[in-house]
């Protein structure tokens, strides 16, 4: 990663956040009544962001990949969208890389310590009220 940041970066990042944040609220929205007994709407998001980050990372992976455009569709659609779609990218890296073990200690642990932390939050948002 790039340790320089410049005001550019952050817009690209920004403006990217924006539209995949809203448009995560749209889908989830539109799909609201068919995600009532089943969270179909986070499934289809978690994976067309995971599809979308795998597509930008592939396209843009060439010397003259137009970094700011990276940013924003990567780190700022896919972010804003899903951060399921980095994880994701990241565990199949380390599987690319040869690391099984590491991969899977990294979704197990990722798995469980975000559900405990979900718990957790709900359970102190119970208390603080």
């Amino acid at each position: 990663m790039n340790a320089t940041i410049t005001m550019p970066m952050l817009l690209a990042v920004a403006v990217g956040g924006a539209a995949g944040s809203v448009a995560r609220y749209l889908i989830g929205v539109l799909l609201w009544r068919s995600s009532a007994t089943f969270p179909l709407s986070t499934l289809l998001i978690n994976v067309a962001g995971s599809f979308l980050i795998g597509l930008f990372a592939k396209l843009f992976d060439a010397p003259d990949h137009q970094p700011l455009l990276r940013l924003a569709l990567i780190v700022g659609v896919c972010g804003g969208f899903t951060t399921f779609s980095t994880f994701s990218a990241e565990t199949l890296a380390l599987l690319q890389q040869g690391k099984a073990g590491r991969a899977a200690l990294y979704v197990s642990v990722s798995l469980l310590a975000s559900l405990l932390a979900t718990l957790a939050g709900l359970m102190v948002g119970r208390t603080a009220r």
